[in-house]
């Protein structure tokens, strides 16, 4: 809660002094771009500088291995969104290196859970269909990751045909992307 606290009292510092005015932007993205990203913290700063990104460029959605798990799950359903609704006419994948997603042993990601929640709870899950094993699954290298998301998107039924849908892999210690996909 002192975090949180911290945080609210700098932002209403902030908000008084118009240190917004910079970053004032349509929420549409000039540069038409969509990127899945992972949301490790090392990426935060690092990879918009490393493209040469400014506020109000690109939407960027986050999650933990810059994966798609699921053809309808939220992380395609925000790309769908970006698609049709706010403009964006490109879809890039930028998975990094050294990335925790690739290092998920699910056998000791529930194990902690059960311990916090219960094994009941998590036993549970078995009975309504959640294999947890396969959903907290990663992924061999971060180079199948984003090949394996970057396939899922363009082969999305709801997916215009023409938007190109590229994948990168970014190292985080300094900000060097490579292509993975075209």
């Amino acid at each position: 809660m002192d975090t949180l606290n911290e945080v609210l009292k700098f932002n209403e510092q902030f908000v008084e002094n118009k240190e917004y005015v910079p970053y004032e932007t349509s929420g549409l993205p000039d540069k038409k771009v969509v990127i899945l990203s992972c949301m490790d913290t090392r990426l935060v700063e690092l990879l918009p500088r490393a493209m040469n990104l400014k506020n109000g460029d690109v939407k960027i959605v986050k999650n933990a291995g810059a994966v798609v798990t699921n053809p309808f799950d939220s992380v395609m359903r925000s790309l769908l969104i970006a698609v049709y609704e706010l403009q964006a006419e490109e879809v890039w994948v930028i998975g990094h290196h050294d990335c925790g997603n690739g290092k998920v042993k699910p056998d000791q990601l529930i194990h902690k859970m059960e311990e916090q929640v219960t094994e009941e709870v998590v036993a549970s899950l078995k009975h309504v269909g959640i294999d947890l094993h396969s959903w907290l699954e990663g992924f061999t290298t971060v180079y199948d990751g984003v090949s394996d998301s970057v396939a899922t998107i363009q082969n999305h039924p709801l997916l215009p045909k023409n938007t190109p849908v590229h994948g990168l892999v970014i190292d985080p210690a300094t900000g060097k992307l490579e292509r993975v996909t075209k």
